[in-house]
This record gives C-alpha cells, sequence and structure tokens, in this order.
C-alpha cells in the first residue's frame, strides 16, 4: 500500500504535511506498521502525529513507547491525538511523560479526591494533614509548580477519559475528576495565599482567619469541563480577631487564590475563578461571614440565587465552616419555590438559556440555544426547586443523579429519563472533546472539516474502528437537539396530563399537590383551576381527546410564555370545545407548529383576541395561513355587506351582519398585528376601513327604515372626524364624526331637517342598540358628534348651507383646527365633494392672525390643566400628558393652519403624513419630526396594547408590572423588558415635551 493510501486509511487530513512529519529524524527506525497502529488510535492523527516528533526531539527516551504494541502506546497516541494543549504542556515538562506508561483500561477508576487534594498541596510544599496548609514556596515559583501539577492530573485523567470503554458511561466521573482537581488547585492556591498573606500580615493573624471556599455551578455539582470559569463564593471565619481586620485577611486570601490559578507567569493559568455569584455580586464585598451571608440571604437575596445555591459545595479551606455553610443555605434553596417572585425568575432563567447569542453562534452552540446543555439543566433544576421541597431524594446536586432521583420518585417517566441523560451526557461528551483539544473555554460546534472528521473520532469509544463523516456527526448533533427540546416538553407536562386524565400508564404521574406545584412554577396562578382544565380538555377515550393529550404538553409551555396563562388555558378549552371535533382545527394543531404556538400566544397575551376568539372560534383557521390574516379593504367588506342587505331586508338581520363583519374584521385585524404583519399605521388605515363599511351599512339601513314611511327628502353624509378622519384609530376609539345633509328637489328644508335628523339618529342607535341574541364580545362603536358647530349645544345635523353660514358668521379658530381632519366615511359622494369643496378654504387658511395663534394656544393650556384626570400622574397620561398625542397633534395642526394655505403638501388628515411634510419643507427640523413621530407611534402603540391585553380602553401607561409586562410584549419588547418600555416611553415623551413646548409656545 502507497504511504498515501495509508495516510487516507489512518484518518489524516493533510497528506502532504503528514509525509513530511514521517520523514522526520525523530522517527527514523521506528516500526512504520506499529506507528501506524497507534496514529489509527488518534482522533486526530495529524496532531498526534506532530506533538509526536516535538516530544522525542525533547526526550529521545519516547521512541520506545512509540515503537511498542497498541496495547502499550494506546494512552499516549489517544491523548496526543486528542488534545494539543496536554502535548505543548508535556513539551514544556517532560518529566511527566510517565503518565503514559499505564495499561489502558476499559473500566477506569476515579481518582481520590484525598490524594488529588494532597498531591497539589505538595506541590507548593503545604502539609495536607495541617488544619489550615500553608506553602513553603510563594510567587511565580509556586504557581508554575501549582499548574503543573494540574495539568499532570489533568493528562491522567485524559488517560482514563479516551481509553473509557463507553465514554458516555464514564462521563459523570469525568465531571466529578475535573471538579475534584479543579478544587485541589483552589487548597494548593489557598496555601500559597496564607503564605503571601503572611508577608503583608501578622503569621498568626492570618493562621486564624478561616476561609471556605464554596465551588458553585458545575464545580459544584461535580460536572465540571475541561476547561471552565470555576464558580466560588468565600466564607471568612474571624476567629479572635475583629471583623474588619478578619475580612481584609481573608479578601488577600481570595485575592491570592485567584493570582495564583491565573495571572500571567511562565506556566500559563488554569481558568478564571469567579466570585461573581456571591451576594450583590460585583458589588458586594469578596468575602463575607457566614452571619452576614445568613443575613443577606434572609433580607435581600433574589429568587435566582437560590436557584443558583443549588450546586453550592464546600472545595475547598475550612471544612467545617463549609459544611456550616451548607447546612445554612439547604433550607432556604428548597422553600425558593415558594417565594414571592420565584416564578418570574424561572421565565427570566429560561430567557437567558437563548439570550445574548450572537447570531453567527446560535446555530453552532453545543450548551446555549434550543436543544442544548442549558435546556436540560433548566428542565431538572426546575424540576428539583418544585418536587424537592417535599421530596428530600431530589436533593442532588449533579445533573445525570438528578435524572435518575427524578425518575426513581416518579416524576419523569423512565423512557423519557434515559433518553434525556443519554442526550446530556452526548452533549457533554461533544463538549468535552472540543475543549479537551486547545484546553479553551468553548461551546461551539467546529466549521473545519478535518476539525469535525476529528471530533467524530473522539466521540466513539476505543472499540470502535470506523471514522465517521463529519456530516453524520452534524446529524447525530442535530437529532439529539430535537429530541431535547422534545424531551423538555413531555417531561415538563406529560406527567400533568397523565394525573389529569387519570391514565394507567408506565411513564410518570403526580400527585395533585406534586401536579400543582409544577404548573404554578411555570407561571400558572390557579393551579386548582388549571388542572380542571386539563382534565376536560383530556378525558375520556375519544380521537380528540387522544390528541389532546399529544398536543398538551407543548401547548401548555406555549401558553406560559404569555403573561396569563390561566386565561389563555381557559380561553383554549373554551375555543376547542366550541370546535368541537372539526378535523380542521385538530389537524391545524397538530400540523402546524407556527398556527398552534400563534393561537398559545395570542390567548395568553391578549383578553380581546380570546375574548372574540371564544365567540368566533372558526377564525382560529385564519392561523394557518398568512394570507388569511390580510385585512379586507373598505371595497371587500361593502360588497359583502352589500349582498348580505340585498337578502336580508329586516333591518335587525341585516344590521346583525354588518356589526358581525366588523367584529370578525376588528378580529382579523389584531390577530394579523399580533402576528406582525401590520406596523401601527396600517392597522388604523384598517381599523377605519372598517368602521367606514360598518356606518355606511347603518346609513344605508336607516334610509331604508326612514324610506317606509315614505319618500327620502334628503342626503346624509358622514364626516369622520379626530383620529377617526385621520384613520389613526387604535381598538378602543369611538367614532369622531359630523353630519351633513342637503335637501332633495322638491322638498323644504324644515322637512329635510327633520328626516335628516331622524336618520342620523336610527344611524347611531343602529350601532350601539342591544340585539337579541346579543353579539357577543363585540366592540360597539360609539358615535361622537362633539366636534360639530357649536358642540353639543348644536343640531346634531345640519344642511350644507346651514354649515356654510355658520362657518362665514360664527366659525371659532379651534372649530378649523378641527376641519383639519374632517373625512368624508359615508354617504352621498356629490355631497361629500361639495362639502370639502366648503371646508378647504377654511381649514387651509392663506394667513392665520396672531390673536387666533394665540387662542389655539389658551385652549391647548387649559386642555392640559382641566381635562386631564384628577390624579392622573402626566408624564404616564398617553393622550393628554407630556410628550402625548395630543402634544404631536396640537403642534402639527398649528403648522398646517399657518402653512397648508401656501404649501398643498400639508393637506392631509393624517398627523404622520403632515409632519412628515412639515419636516420636507422646513417648517421643524428633521430631528424634531423624527422624535415626534417617535413619541406619537408609542404613545399610540401603547394606547392600542391597554386594549388588546385587558379588553379595556385606557389612556394611561400602566404601573402595574404584570400590565406593564403584557402591553411591552405587545409592543414588541422581548419578555421581561417592560421596565425598557418604561425608560423609552418616559423619555421619548419628555423630549417630544421640550420640542413642543419650544415650537408650539416659543419658549
Amino acid at each position: 500500500m502507497s504511504l498515501a493510501r495509508r495516510l487516507i486509511a489512518a484518518g489524516f487530513s493533510d497528506l502532504e504535511k503528514g509525509e513530511r512529519f514521517l520523514s522526520a529524524r525523530e522517527l527514523e527506525g521506528l516500526d512504520q506498521d506499529r506507528l501506524f497502529a497507534g496514529l489509527h488510535l488518534a482522533a486526530s492523527p495529524d496532531t498526534a502525529l506532530q506533538s509526536l516528533v516535538r516530544l522525542i526531539e525533547k526526550h529521545p527516551q519516547l521512541r520506545e513507547l512509540a515503537d511498542a504494541e497498541p496495547e502499550a502506546s494506546e494512552p499516549m497516541y489517544r491523548v496526543l491525538g486528542a488534545s494539543e494543549a496536554l502535548g505543548e504542556f508535556l513539551i514544556r515538562h517532560p518529566e511527566h511523560l510517565e503518565a503514559f506508561e499505564v495499561r489502558a483500561s476499559p473500566e477506569p477508576l476515579p481518582a481520590n479526591p484525598g490524594l488529588l487534594r494532597a498531591t497539589l498541596l505538595q506541590s507548593v510544599g503545604a502539609d495536607p494533614r495541617a488544619a489550615r496548609p500553608v506553602a513553603a514556596v510563594t510567587g511565580v515559583d509556586a504557581y508554575a509548580a501549582l499548574r503543573t501539577a494540574y495539568r499532570r492530573g489533568l493528562v491522567d485523567l485524559a488517560v482514563k477519559d479516551l481509553c473509557a470503554a463507553d465514554p458516555l458511561d464514564f462521563l459523570p466521573s469525568v465531571g466529578g475528576e475535573l471538579a475534584d482537581l479543579a478544587a485541589a488547585a483552589i487548597e494548593a492556591a489557598l496555601a500559597v495565599s496564607r503564605a503571601e498573606a503572611a508577608e503583608q500580615h501578622s503569621a498568626a493573624d492570618v493562621a486564624d482567619v478561616g476561609l471556605a471556599v464554596i465551588g458553585m455551578g458545575k464545580c459544584g455539582a461535580r460536572e465540571l469541563n475541561y476547561i471552565s470559569d470555576v464558580d466560588v463564593i468565600y466564607v471568612v471565619d474571624a476567629g479572635s480577631l475583629e471583623d474588619a481586620h478578619a475580612n481584609t485577611i481573608g479578601t488577600a486570601l481570595a485575592s491570592g487564590i485567584s493570582r495564583a490559578i491565573s495571572s500571567v507567569a511562565r506556566e500559563p493559568g488554569l481558568w478564571e475563578v469567579d466570585a461573581n455569584l456571591r451576594p450583590e455580586g460585583k458589588s458586594g464585598p469578596l468575602v463575607r461571614t457566614l452571619a452576614s451571608h445568613e443575613t443577606y440571604y434572609a433580607r435581600w437575596a433574589e429568587s435566582w440565587e437560590f436557584q443558583a445555591l443549588l450546586k453550592a459545595r464546600a472545595i475547598a479551606g475550612d471544612a467545617a465552616l463549609g459544611r456550616a455553610y451548607e447546612d445554612a443555605v439547604a433550607p432556604l434553596i428548597w422553600s425558593s419555590a415558594g417565594r414571592e417572585g420565584f416564578v418570574e425568575s424561572v421565565q427570566a432563567m429560561r430567557r437567558r438559556v437563548t439570550e445574548h447569542i450572537p447570531a453567527a453562534e446560535e446555530q453552532r452552540q453545543i450548551k446555549l440555544g434550543r436543544g442544548g446543555l442549558r435546556d436540560v439543566e433548566f428542565t431538572v433544576q426546575l424540576l428539583q426547586l418544585v418536587h424537592g421541597k417535599a421530596d428530600e431524594t431530589l436533593r442532588r446536586r449533579d445533573t445525570t443523579s438528578a435524572i435518575a432521583a427524578l425518575s426513581a420518585g416518579g416524576y419523569i417517566g423512565r423512557s423519557d429519563a434515559a433518553a434525556f441523560d443519554n442526550a446530556y451526557r452526548y452533549l457533554r461528551l461533544l463538549e468535552h472533546r472540543i475543549q479537551l483539544f486547545q484546553l479553551r473555554r468553548t461551546h461551539l460546534m467546529p466549521v473545519a472539516e478535518p476539525a469535525l472528521r476529528s471530533l467524530a473520532k473522539a466521540v466513539l469509544g476505543p472499540f470502535s474502528n470506523e471514522r465517521p463523516s463529519p456530516d453524520s456527526l452534524l446529524s447525530a448533533w442535530q437529532r439529539t437537539k430535537r429530541s431535547v427540546r422534545e424531551l423538555h416538553e413531555r417531561i415538563f407536562y406529560r406527567p400533568l396530563l397523565n394525573t389529569a386524565a387519570k391514565l394507567s400508564s408506565e411513564d410518570a404521574r403526580l400527585t395533585p399537590e406534586a401536579a400543582q406545584g409544577r404548573l404554578a412554577a411555570l407561571g400558572y396562578r390557579d393551579p386548582q383551576g388549571a388542572m380542571r382544565h386539563i382534565e376536560a380538555l383530556t378525558a375520556g377515550v375519544s380521537r380528540r381527546a387522544a390528541l389532546q393529550r399529544q398536543l398538551l404538553p407543548i401547548l401548555l409551555d406555549w401558553l406560559a410564555e404569555g403573561v396569563d396563562p390561566d386565561a389563555g388555558l381557559l380561553a383554549f378549552r373554551r375555543v376547542s370545545e366550541a370546535l368541537g371535533t372539526t378535523h380542521w382545527y385538530l389537524g391545524m394543531l397538530r400540523d402546524s407548529n407556527a398556527a398552534a404556538e400563534r393561537l398559545c400566544h395570542m390567548l395568553s397575551n391578549s383578553r380581546l383576541i380570546a375574548d372574540l376568539l371564544e365567540v368566533s372560534p372558526e377564525s382560529v383557521a385564519w392561523l394557518g395561513q398568512d394570507k388569511d390574516l390580510v385585512p379586507l379593504g373598505f371595497e371587500a367588506q361593502w360588497q359583502e355587506i352589500t349582498a348580505k342587505m340585498a337578502r336580508h331586508a329586516d333591518p335587525e338581520s341585516a344590521m346583525r351582519l354588518i356589526r358581525l363583519i366588523r367584529r370578525r374584521e376588528i378580529l382579523r385585524i389584531a390577530i394579523a398585528d399580533s402576528a406582525g404583519l401590520l406596523d401601527q399605521e396600517r392597522v388604523g388605515g384598517a381599523l377605519a376601513d372598517t368602521d367606514r363599511a360598518a356606518v355606511l351599512g347603518a346609513l344605508r339601513v336607516a334610509e331604508g327604515i326612514v324610506s317606509a314611511g315614505g319618500p327620502l327628502k334628503t342626503t346624509v353624509l358622514v364626516v369622520a372626524m379626530g383620529r377617526q378622519g385621520g384613520r389613526e384609530i387604535g381598538y378602543g376609539s369611538d367614532a369622531d364624526v359630523m353630519y351633513v345633509h342637503r335637501a332633495l328637489p322638491g322638498f323644504s328644508e324644515a322637512e329635510a331637517q327633520e328626516q335628516a335628523a331622524r336618520i342620523v339618529a336610527k344611524v347611531s342607535s343602529l350601532l350601539t342598540q342591544p340585539l337579541k341574541p346579543a353579539i357577543m364580545a363585540e366592540r360597539v362603536l360609539q358615535m361622537d358628534a362633539d366636534l360639530r358647530p357649536e358642540g353639543k349645544n348644536g343640531a346634531m345635523v345640519r344642511s350644507l348651507d346651514s354649515f356654510a353660514e355658520y362657518y362665514r358668521r360664527w366659525s371659532l379658530i379651534w372649530e378649523a383646527q378641527a376641519l383639519l381632519r374632517a373625512r368624508p366615511m359615508a354617504g352621498d359622494d356629490a355631497l361629500a365633494a361639495d362639502f370639502i369643496r366648503l371646508i378647504d378654504p377654511i381649514r387651509y387658511p392663506e394667513s392665520v392672525p396672531e390673536q387666533d395663534v394665540r387662542e389655539i394656544r389658551r385652549v391647548k393650556a387649559r386642555v392640559e390643566s382641566e381635562r386631564l384626570p384628577r390624579g392622573a400622574d402626566p408624564a404616564r397620561h398617553l393622550k393628554l400628558g407630556r410628550g402625548g398625542l395630543s402634544d404631536v397633534e396640537w403642534l402639527v395642526q398649528l403648522l398646517q393652519l399657518q402653512h397648508a394655505g401656501k404649501h398643498p403638501e400639508l393637506r392631509t388628515t393624517s398627523t404622520l403624513e403632515a409632519l412628515a411634510a412639515a419636516a420636507e419643507l422646513g417648517l421643524l427640523d428633521g430631528a424634531d419630526a423624527r422624535l415626534l413621530a417617535e413619541a406619537w407611534r408609542l404613545a399610540s402603540r401603547i394606547r392600542s396594547a391597554n386594549v388588546i391585553w385587558s379588553g379595556k380602553a385606557s389612556d394611561v401607561l400602566p404601573s402595574s408590572r404584570r400590565d406593564l409586562e403584557a402591553v411591552a410584549r405587545w409592543c414588541g419588547y422581548e419578555p421581561g423588558r417592560a421596565a425598557a418600555l418604561e425608560e423609552d416611553y418616559l423619555r421619548v415623551s419628555r423630549r417630544a415635551r421640550a420640542v413642543f413646548e419650544r415650537l408650539f409656545y416659543g419658549h
């Protein structure tokens, strides 16, 4: 066989470099068959060969081992092929090559923790038997000795790990030994630090101060990685010293530990010692007494801190002090699930699983992201916290033991537990092998093909001779990630369903108390009620119940992500019961993840949508296709209304259909808005089209009712005003209108006026009066005509000539301002055109006298002082408050009054269009215009969100955290970012108010 073919068969990636190193003088005379047999064992034969040549150059005696039979040389080839970094270490320290002079064991035994501690302490000249060991050497010599001894321990472990018959089976032992090795290194570093502290303080005082090092995270759980930050908390015992002096010495000891472990020296640092999980984090003192820790946890600690303490374990220093700390915090850990804010803490913990992952890394993450290690750890830890209060068998620190305990206790089904445990071990094994290669802290799947090929080999046991392809490795990884997500949902919710449905199953079934505890931890405020809904959905042997049992694990998870999962689950139950066995509904939930997830999120985040879906459950079908969520335009709605009116001559039947169409379209718009398919401007326009179609339908029905008693004597026009006229309405908006009429030929003005009054009164009543049976969940359209001439004291409807006479003789500037938003809404087209011709000179004058400008400013100031509700915070009122909608709209309208006569670009009923035109004309600075538009959009969005969330209109930025969270999510903020919305609105509105005052009042 040619050399190139042998290299390929052995798994080499770089054939040219492989040939060059094989011809090195260091390998002359070695048996090629035995050499290739050894290289074939290496995950990366390229790396193994290069390290071997360099090692023989430093230590020629290694030729003997390289030339030995594979049974003897296996440890060397496996380590050199799996870890370039350990090869570099042995090149620096060839005296430790003796680590390879062992026989590989398929079932290795973990190292004795006490022996590791003694070895590391002896490396710095400390006595392992001493109560508080002190090193005989200090400074860089001590650091080098400590780090070298640690890395020698790492080589010993790597030999066992890489030669174990089943790497997955041995994995927990690897994590445990890595943690024990890290603890031994910290113990030795503390001994060095005591010796160094005695150079600055009295040796007697240093000896009097006790320090316990508490391992947190993976080190505390004895499931450490090959390279990872080691999270710690320091507990100090003052002994006979004053607390302040003891704390100073304790701080010096803790700082000395980090220095010995990771400071710059000739032997590279090991890893970071991270004390940020201590009370108050980086802001808190580095060391505290046990009493100080107890006080902090009793009074100020947040829920996440107790979850972090789940892994706490004394790893170095004063053992008795460490045990006292463990005993003190244990009750706090297991009662934390009952603390206020626990659910919010859990939800925040879930968000941290995928938070801050750079986009370029998202698909390569083994630890973070969907289906990663954090998913497994989160699931297991939450179940421990929920059920561990009552069941002490669940109080385990490491993940694999906790999974086994949860399965033994019946909290996880046996098959699910086995699959979850296997997935976790596989992901950890990938992480270990990737980190081992260069001893760098990374959780990313490599992208280079040679690295993937080496990794694919490295995760196999020593009895496998195959070299899997990179594609097979990536496929296995993707399958594992999918399995983790599916198992997460099954493990959380399947036992709940088994309990609720009273199924006879081999899977886990929880007691009612345990099931309710789990639901409460997931955010359900009424666990008993939630269990009743689950029972109703899953009970029985029908196909529907079976499918609900299949679907509910993931649906409950999605509902729990909402602000009000209880309301969401209730609404889901009602929708499901209303649709019964409808084939398309169950099929959509089963086959369309996007539709099902969208439904759950809407039901648990929007009372308005939930209420509308409960009475229009057939609308759920829209969720499967985005095209079905495109709002119907006015013409399409009017065509449908016309067709229905033609088939239903009875006014009440016709109005029922008109109002049902409006209710349906509001729901469609809200769902499209929820799905992110519409921006705020398109929402306002779509809602305005829906109102317009309903008003025109009501007008035609009213005319039909009146004409039934005689001929029509007049034509009527409904003119939209205010935000309705600007097509800028929200879900809770009334319709500001004015009514205009014109007598038909042959009828007197008096006759026409009397009939017009009856028509407009009928229009309003048709849109608002209760129907039998009632239209459930309808948002009734209230018609508000207060902007008509003379306001509430004026006639409800006027003729066009009367409008002309009024505006010629008595019109005030505020009425011209109101006409800026006037837009024909429903009625006679010719009358509409004549009315616009009438009002254009009034609302777009050639100039505005200074006294009128002063009057506008005076009225605005009066509105601010008199119309703001008593007790309302001006900073939080969206309409009339500081920098709110009113400020932006009044400023824009003043500019329109002053300049639209000369600049047709300003002749629009839209606030944002007028604002953009004013900026384009240079009437205000572009930055000011953008700020005002931002404030207006955000206030409008919050206003609509108030209705969407609660089903009730409100002009106030919520102060309740829960309400604010719901509104923030609707406004596009990530979960848990309610405070960011609050800060953004208060900041933007404050700046908008400053612009308003400068441009409107001139100061």
